[in-house]
């Protein structure tokens, strides 16, 4: 016979069962799946916090914003999800849909982008 993965008890039923109960099989996963450590827990805080500033400030399809407004909302522009760069060379840092767009004398271009 088996034993469950969380409690050890001996598991009755099906051959492929791994846990004796719901509970026991909740309490494993729920170990497996906190964000194992703080690291990963504290960069998908401070992305989703970077993506909230963004959505807020970008209304429309397009918005300008002055760095300082960005930084005096909590951005860190250490966290993006990925970058893109125009045929024209232009560097947008992207947070999940929404972009910025670094211009002249601190200020940013934030757009969102559409695309499924």
């Amino acid at each position: 016979m088996k034993e469950c993965l969380e409690c050890g008890e001996k598991i009755i039923g099906r051959s492929d069962k791994k846990f004796c109960s719901d509970l026991c099989r909740n309490a494993y996963n729920n170990k497996l799946n906190s964000d194992s450590n703080n690291l990963v827990r504290n960069i998908n805080n401070t992305l989703r916090k970077n993506r909230r500033i963004l959505e807020e400030a970008c209304k429309e399809d397009k918005a300008k914003i002055s760095k300082n407004s960005l930084i005096r909302e909590g951005f860190d522009f250490s966290f993006f999800t990925n970058i893109r760069t125009t045929q024209k060379g232009a560097t947008y840092f992207f947070v999940y849909e929404y972009g910025y767009l670094a211009l002249e004398n601190d200020f940013f271009l934030v757009v969102k982008d559409r695309k499924p």
